[in-house]
């Protein structure tokens, strides 16, 4: 074992959960709910229709969906870091690629028009297994290649990946229309780059810092939250609409 790997093994052993990554979960996670409300005043027509297009709240979707992924990177890191733990690995994984199923089916029936073939949790479930093999290079090669991913797609795109099977790519030179695409270019770039920020992070030893910081009570819903950030993520949107649409019944 090396001597990242060791201080990384302790620092699982110790931290149990880290409050601070709860957290940070539960920020994207309300970042995504507000995104999200918006985007459900504008289908209902409280608010103009292209308001979730506007470059601020695009820009808003941009940062959560990255979000999601750094923390996707970290937490592959902490959990898989020093020894793959193939078990838990798969059986996340699992319920990752079943979340995502069931999202697609949802939208499918909803939307069909733009339903969600490769949104986050398709994202998140593909980088994961990619960074597995990954998790062995070097932060300053991982930041090198992250910064590849994120900056093929916006300096070129290839007719070969036109095919509708190669969409999850984001190579592909037709546009796409789904109400949450999340391709792996550029997508797996900020997934890589909380994997090489998670690395630095045990070479500095400041997870076990981490690990000592206690959340202040008054953030224990959040902390619920981000604990349990799945299942957040496939409920509240339900729950939104189904808000969302019941005043809208009310007005005259």
């Amino acid at each position: 074992m090396t001597p990242l790997s060791h201080d990384l093994a302790k620092t699982k052993q110790a931290a149990g959960r880290i409050a601070a990554l709860d957290l940070a979960r539960a920020g994207a996670l309300v970042a995504m709910a507000v995104f999200h409300f918006v985007f459900d005043l504008a289908l209902f027509g409280f608010i103009p229709a292209d308001t979730p297009a506007q470059m601020g709240w695009r820009w808003l979707a941009y940062l959560t969906a990255g979000s999601f992924l750094f923390l996707a990177g970290v937490s592959l890191w902490l959990a898989h870091g020093a020894v793959i733990g193939w078990r838990a690995f798969w059986r996340r994984w699992v319920m990752l690629i079943a979340a995502a199923c069931a999202i697609t089916i949802a939208t499918m029936i909803a939307m069909p028009d733009a339903f969600i073939f490769f949104g986050i949790l398709h994202a998140i479930a593909a980088a994961s297994l990619l960074g597995l093999a990954a998790r062995r290079l070097s932060p300053l090669a991982l930041i090198a290649l992250a910064v590849a991913v994120i900056w093929l797609p916006q300096a070129m795109r290839f007719a070969l990946f036109d095919p509708a099977w190669l969409w999850w790519t984001g190579l592909q030179a037709t546009g796409i229309r789904s109400v949450d695409y999340v391709p792996l270019f550029p997508w797996f770039g900020p997934f890589l780059l909380g994997l090489a920020c998670a690395k630095l992070m045990t070479g500095a030893g400041l997870w076990d810092r981490l690990a000592r910081w206690p959340a202040p009570k008054a953030a224990r819903p959040l902390l619920w939250a981000g604990r349990n950030s799945l299942f957040v993520y496939l409920i509240h949107q339900p729950i939104l609409v189904a808000l969302v649409w019941g005043v809208a019944q009310l007005r005259p």
